[in-house]
C-alpha cells in the first residue's frame, strides 16, 4: 500500500471488513524507544495509540492486537474503544497465525517485521505490512 515516498502511509486501500492484525511485541519492538525498561507501559501505549487511531478515523478496520509476556501485565484482554487485545498463551507468532487460520473469510493485513512470521503468515493468504506502515499512521 506505499505510495509517493512523500505521502504519509494511510489504510484507505484497505477495506473495512479487513481485519488489522498486530504484532505488539515486533511493533514496539522496531524503534528504539526505551521500551526494554518497561515493556508493559510500551504496550499499554501502543494499544492507547490504536485506539486513538481508530476513534479518529485513520484505521477503519477491525483491529486486533496481539500481546505476549510482560507486555500482557499493561492491558486488559477483550474489545475495547474498537481494538481487540488478546493475550497469547502460547506464543505470539501461534496466537497471529490461529488468527489468521480463524479470519472466516475475510481479509487479514498483519503488521509484523518478522520474516518466518510473514513468510508464515503469506502461506495463509494474509498481507504483510511493516511496523513503519503502521507506525506512520498512528503518527
Amino acid at each position: 500500500m506505499a505510495g509517493h515516498p512523500d505521502e504519509k502511509p494511510s489504510n484507505d486501500g484497505y477495506p473495512k471488513e479487513t481485519e488489522l492484525l498486530v504484532d505488539a511485541a515486533n511493533v514496539i519492538g522496531s524503534r528504539p524507544t526505551g521500551w526494554w525498561r518497561d515493556r508493559a507501559g510500551a504496550a499499554r501505549t501502543l494499544v492507547d495509540q490504536l485506539r486513538a487511531a481508530v476513534d479518529s478515523g485513520r484505521i477503519v478496520q477491525r483491529v486486533t492486537v496481539v500481546l505476549e509476556g510482560k507486555a500482557r501485565d499493561a492491558v486488559q484482554i477483550g474489545q475495547i474503544d474498537g481494538v481487540m487485545v488478546v493475550h497469547a498463551a502460547r506464543g505470539g507468532d501461534e496466537s497471529l497465525l490461529e488468527a489468521i487460520a480463524d479470519a472466516f473469510g475475510h481479509a487479514v493485513v498483519l503488521v509484523t517485521a518478522d520474516r518466518e512470521l510473514r513468510r508464515r503468515a503469506e502461506a495463509l493468504g494474509a498481507e504483510v505490512v511493516g511496523p513503519g506502515w503502521l507506525l506512520a499512521i498512528l503518527g
